[in-house]
């Protein structure tokens, strides 16, 4: 490549990165993942747009492992132990039995109503049975649904490509080696090793780097997000499984009291943010539109057993054992994202030579496009139907501040809706668990500190200062007095979720 030509594709790259971050805000402000804008962008600058023809689905499938592995340590460093601490059960039956079940209905369907032969109807349904990371936490993070079911679904998503990416490898070995004991102890192999150096490479993290005095707080990002690839790439190099390992590797430095905290989950986000830009145009690009349409009957029949067949079987299965609100149960079942990950595993059989997998990159493709924009943009109005969507709930706001990091604080953002009983609420009667605070209140476009005996208003926003240890108390006194108003322990309303 000459000098001219590097100038050529950096210009390229920085139009299309450019053209992904405008994107991701007009997605956000819709609910949909700006991973289907970013597929778009990569369709367009395709062989049927701007003629770019990448016919390579070895590179695709490198590349796309490599982001997926960023993904997920992204994911890891940006989760709270506190939010999935108690999901990890549920989550675990989810990423395993969720997946077998989905896997098993899904391909039932496929054989049944599309005459696709065993092997490639049960390589479509572990291909498309696992939610997917960069779609959940673009999503669900700006959704303020209890911290319960957020967690479980952050969780699920960091989990279950683990158990697909081995199910999807060993449906597409050659010869075909599926024997109950091969799968089980595969299984038992990828996801064990890969948990136990994904938890010893971030453990070992969490103990050298407090200690080590780098010359610049540029480096401990690096070398925290550094730490997740490495676990990503060991397990794969003993043949374990990469995904779990970076996952929870990132999930154990982000908990683990390391310095420069606000800095290192701003950096992850970005290079996540980068990963997933990259990502989805290369899969827009691995596509020729012009042969899409011969498919779509086929997606609209599995994408659509699939959201209301496969998955509310998983996640009635999976969590039969555990105590979660049938209101949940709707909403994790409608939640199932999909997103990249499908799309990247359609790619595993075509590599090995499975007869007729070229089909289902583009069945894959089209199920992931059209469910997207059915499931993302009605989430909040599902959530909210059902009733998981407080009127007051809060929602993080991220700011860069070294004295809130260093008191571990956070910074929410409520709304007081039409009907809260918050209206007419003085300061002072809310009564917000010490050390939490209102530090300002907007009102019409105004902006002011209130004091105690300032009233709050229908459609104020509040802005909470509070820590991390009293948030959720905080949290729940707002769904109180929301709900009962200034006398709400009087009725017995403590702001517990439905």
């Amino acid at each position: 490549m000459s000098l001219q030509e590097l100038y050529l594709a950096l210009f390229a790259g920085g139009l299309v990165l450019l053209a992904g971050i405008v994107a991701t805000r007009f997605a956000t402000r819709i609910g949909l993942p700006s991973l289907l804008l970013f597929l778009l962008l990569g369709m367009l600058l395709g062989e049927d747009g701007l003629g770019i023809d990448l016919d390579d689905p070895q590179l695709a499938q490198n590349l796309g492992t490599a982001a997926l592995a960023m993904i997920l340590v992204e994911g890891g460093l940006t989760t709270r132990w506190s939010d999935v601490s108690k999901s990890l059960a549920p989550a675990g039956m989810l990423a395993t039995l969720g997946v077998g079940i989905s896997v098993g209905v899904t391909a039932l369907a496929a054989h049944l109503l599309l005459g696709l032969d065993w092997r490639l109807a049960l390589l479509l349904g572990a291909i498309v049975s696992s939610t997917d990371a960069a779609a959940v936490f673009s999503v669900l993070r700006v959704l303020p649904i209890p911290r319960r079911a957020a967690g479980l679904l952050e969780a699920e998503s960091g989990f279950n490509d683990a158990p697909t990416v081995i199910l999807v490898v060993l449906l597409s070995s050659t010869p075909l080696l599926m024997s109950p004991w091969h799968v089980v102890g595969s299984l038992l192999y990828q996801l064990g090793v890969g948990a136990l150096l994904g938890l010893a490479l971030g453990g070992l993290g969490a103990v050298v780097l407090p200690r080590i005095a780098l010359p610049a707080s540029g480096l401990y990002p690096l070398a925290i997000f550094g730490l997740g690839v490495l676990a990503f790439a060991t397990a794969g190099v003993v043949g374990a499984s990469g995904f779990i390992a970076a996952y929870l590797a990132g999930l154990v430095l982000a908990n683990t009291g390391l310095p420069h905290r606000s800095a290192t989950r701003s950096f992850a986000e970005g290079l996540g943010w980068l990963a997933q830009i990259g990502l989805f145009v290369l899969l827009g690009l691995l596509v020729d539109p012009s042969e899409l349409y011969h498919e779509v009957p086929a997606a609209l029949v599995v994408g659509t057993v699939l959201l209301l067949v496969a998955r509310p079987l998983a996640v009635a299965g999976s969590l039969l054992p555990f105590r979660v609100p049938w209101r949940q149960h709707v909403f994790l079942s409608w939640a199932g994202l999909r997103g990249a990950v499908p799309i990247v595993l359609a790619t595993f059989p075509v590599v090995a030579g499975v007869s007729g997998s070229d089909r289902l990159v583009d069945l894959v493709f089209l199920l992931v496009v059209v469910f997207t924009l059915v499931q993302g943009p009605s989430l909040r109005p599902v959530a909210r139907s059902l009733g998981i969507i407080t009127p007051e709930g809060a929602r993080e706001v991220r700011v860069e501040s070294a004295p809130l990091d260093v008191l571990d604080a956070e910074l929410l953002t409520v709304s007081v809706p039409e009907g809260s009983r918050l209206h007419y609420v003085t300061v002072m009667e809310l009564q917000l668990p010490e050390p939490s605070v209102i530090a300002l209140l907007v009102r019409r476009g105004s902006v002011f500190v209130p004091q105690p005996e300032s009233r709050i208003e229908i459609g104020d926003q509040l802005l909470i200062v509070t820590t991390s240890a009293r948030r959720a108390d905080t949290e729940r006194r707002l769904r109180a007095v929301g709900r009962r108003g200034r006398l709400a322990y009087w009725f017995g309303e403590y702001g517990e979720l439905a």
